[in-house]
């Protein structure tokens, strides 16, 4: 399989003396604390489990999890196949400069975690936040207009704020936009993306329930 998707750190540390809560004003990474100050782009982040879809032209297509021995549900399989059929992936994508990308995404419904019902009571399906092509993520407005070649949903954006806007919007809570129920939380990147030194990307998350 393709590139695993990148490991999220929340946006500050845990005390593994103390349950694992989150300590706040103390950040995980330096390099989160340094912009914590910019505008971030919030996306909802949805309660669900990981989803790689890799293309290749003129091969084919796998799916896979978060990792490469992670295992979909045969019930989620089958929605997968059902939203992307190879023709519809080499349609909607021939007008890519790209012979290789990965589709990254949740999948999410009855069945997938605890509350998936609450998302979808009567199946399961997917939703995309991020594509990578030859190395390169694609921006917000490229990956949205993928989605829309392919008729598939996208994370919806929140805000654009600070992140300590973010992680104030979060211990609120705030519903979601699959329902009348409160949202996991939220995935913040830079709105200008940005990597560290290691070259992994600068992307954080929180959780309602880091503050319960």
């Amino acid at each position: 399989m393709s590139k695993e998707y990148t490991k999220i750190q929340t946006v500050f540390k845990r005390d593994m003396t103390n349950k694992g809560r989150i300590i706040e004003g103390v950040y995980s990474l330096p390099e989160i604390e340094y912009l914590k100050d910019n505008k971030w782009t919030w996306t909802e982040k949805v309660d669900g489990t990981n989803i790689r879809i890799e293309w290749v032209r003129g091969v084919g297509r796998k799916f896979g999890g978060r990792t490469d021995n992670a295992q979909i549900p045969a019930f989620l399989y089958e929605r997968l196949e059902e939203l992307f059929p190879l023709e519809k992936l080499d349609a909607a994508i021939k007008t890519e400069d790209a012979d290789f990308l990965t589709l990254y995404g949740e999948g999410y419904g009855a069945k997938i975690q605890k509350g998936g019902g609450n998302y979808k009571s009567d199946g399961v399906d997917f939703v995309l936040f991020d594509i990578l092509v030859a190395g390169w993520w694609l921006k917000r407005e490229d990956v949205e207009k993928v989605a829309d070649q392919l008729a598939i949903d996208i994370v919806p954006i929140v805000k654009i704020g600070t992140l300590e806007e973010a992680v104030n919007h979060t211990r609120d809570g705030f519903v979601s936009n699959w329902g009348s129920f409160d949202a996991e939380g939220l995935v913040m990147k830079p709105s200008v993306e940005l990597q560290n030194r290691a070259g992994h990307r600068i992307i954080t998350k929180i959780k309602h329930k880091d503050f319960l």
